[in-house]
């Protein structure tokens, strides 16, 4: 099985904290939506052995695309792959995006999976991210969304400098409310030349603070597992059968391939990107030829990609596997580094399984990196 992540590289506007390639200008959106197509087939014969499980719509922002104008690409997508006979079509989305006649005309595709970027409910907080959307336009577009869509997941961030544990559960209430059965949530991170390490650099913006993030991050977890939900994944919290296959496929190290400009592809021995730049992009697609950047995997590179998914979620790092795939100094290389980790308790070790603990959870990049071998 495998899967399709499809890039829609358009945003209304740049929130602060994005890192992702996007373009505000919609000038090229036809000849984007062509060129889409259009590398879907010349890339069919990557996954021609393979039946596809998961179409992941992404962005950007992919709802500012018209109905007519996703189901075309999902035409192009059913055209060119096998799909299985229930595969999970998800569709990213913002509150300000999808009025009830969207939302309807959505309900009556393929498209069974919704994930609305709400953020915050609180309009500080989302003017402070420069959301394009308010608390009230949030909670309107889930009250019609969960009308159409039995499957809805959510995006909420926390770790936002001045957000207060009280306004911090106040989000999570409201998303109960609402009863979807996923939440995505990350911790306010500052990238590389975003608007917000510019702003916190000059000093007109609150550095993000690690004590709140924690704090945040403590009652998350509390909360969510109060309500029913698994954390299998360290911002992915899912009712039972409800997890994402898309992301979960990511963490498993299914085989996937990346469409549009700035999407990445996987296939378990390399890695690969399409360039991140619209007018190239299309250019060059123009001339039947994906711009596309592939790197071969060496067994250590192998390896990490296993490890740092695998501290990630629920199912871990399993010696046995690491035996059968890399061999066995690959599995004394990780029980040393694990050592120390389980001194300071932030992973644990049953059965064969590395795991990271609650309090791992919140270092686990640098857990991850620990374990890398260079």
């Amino acid at each position: 099985m495998a899967g399709i992540y499809i890039h829609i590289p358009f945003c209304k506007q740049a929130c602060h904290y994005c890192d992702f390639h996007f373009s505000t200008s919609l000038g090229k959106k036809n000849e984007m939506i062509t060129a889409i197509q259009k590398e879907l087939f010349l890339r069919k014969s990557e996954l021609e052995q393979t039946t596809i499980e998961t179409i992941y719509f992404g962005g950007g922002t992919p709802s500012m695309l018209s109905f007519e104008e996703i189901e075309a690409i999902l035409e192009s997508v059913y055209e060119n792959y096998t799909i299985t006979d229930n595969p999970e079509i998800t569709l990213e989305a913002n509150p300000d995006d999808l009025t009830e006649a969207k939302i309807k005309e959505f309900s009556k595709s393929k498209i069974n999976r919704l994930s609305i970027g709400i953020q915050s409910f609180f309009d500080t907080h989302l003017q402070f991210m420069n959301r394009a959307h308010a608390g009230d336009e949030a909670i309107k577009c889930l009250e019609i969304a969960t009308q159409y869509f039995d499957n809805i997941t959510i995006d909420l961030m926390y770790g936002i400098p001045k957000m207060t544990m009280q306004e911090w559960k106040e989000n999570l209430e409201i998303a109960f409310s609402f009863n979807v059965n996923h939440i995505s949530s990350y911790v306010l991170t500052v990238e590389p030349k975003t608007a917000l390490e510019k702003f916190i650099r000059q000093g007109t913006c609150p550095d993000v603070s690690g004590s709140e993030s924690w704090a945040h991050f403590s009652m998350l977890v509390e909360e969510t597992e109060k309500q029913g939900y698994i954390q299998y994944e360290i911002s992915s919290f899912g009712k039972p059968g409800c997890f994402s296959k898309h992301n979960s496929s990511y963490w498993k190290g299914a085989t996937y391939i990346g469409i549009g400009p700035g999407a990445h592809s996987f296939d378990k021995k390399s890695r690969s990107w399409n360039v991140s730049n619209n007018p190239l992009y299309i250019k060059s697609i123009a001339k039947d030829i994906v711009p596309i950047t592939k790197e071969i995997l060496s067994l250590d590179d192998q390896y990490n990609e296993y490890v740092m998914t695998g501290v990630r979620t629920i199912w871990g790092i399993s010696l046995a596997y690491i035996q059968e795939e890399f061999g066995e100094v690959y599995v004394q290389h990780t029980l040393k580094v694990a050592a120390s980790h389980l001194q300071e308790k932030n992973i644990q070790l049953e059965a064969n399984i590395i795991r990271t603990t609650q309090k791992g959870q919140f270092l686990c990049d640098g857990i991850a990196a620990d374990f890398f071998r260079v």
